[in-house]
């Protein structure tokens, strides 16, 4: 087995195939497992230091940085699956996921900070809106907030 190593913070690349392809991987483990993350009592971000290629028979060593889309937990990347599936529209996630608007820009609004972002500022119509639907307002009550 080749075994590599690689400086700190350096790019490893592999060839393309004969249309120019570079494709992700063409190797798939059916005992491979998920990342482990986040792991119970650490809060920092892991540190790769070996990737494998079966079957080139290569191992690269070194230290390389997850992006943060490696370390979004399970729910948060089947959120991310989903929105990028429907093209970023939310009311397409709403009704594939049978949740309210406000819910899912919820679950959205905590993507947005997985990966690093602050989400604006919530809509104040988005309270009212679920405040009706959990029938906690009545529907005079919402039109009467909604034309503040």
């Amino acid at each position: 087995m080749a075994v590599r190593t690689v400086p700190p913070r350096s790019w490893f690349t592999h060839p393309s195939d004969e249309e120019g392809r570079t494709p992700i991987s063409r190797y798939h483990d059916p005992m491979s497992r998920p990342l482990p993350l986040p792991f119970p009592g650490v809060s920092e971000t892991p540190l790769v230091t070996e990737l494998r290629f079966p079957n080139a028979d290569v191992t690269v060593r070194g230290e390389f940085q997850l992006n943060e889309f490696a370390t979004l937990n399970p729910e948060s990347l089947e959120f991310l699956r989903l929105y990028v599936k429907v093209r970023g529209n939310l009311k397409e996630v709403e009704r594939i996921l049978g949740v309210s608007y406000p819910t899912v820009r919820a679950r959205f609004d905590i993507l947005l900070r997985a990966i690093g972002y602050e989400p604006d500022a919530p809509d104040p119509r988005d309270e009212t809106i679920a405040l009706l639907e959990r029938g906690q307002i009545s529907p005079e009550e919402a039109v009467k907030r909604l034309k503040k």
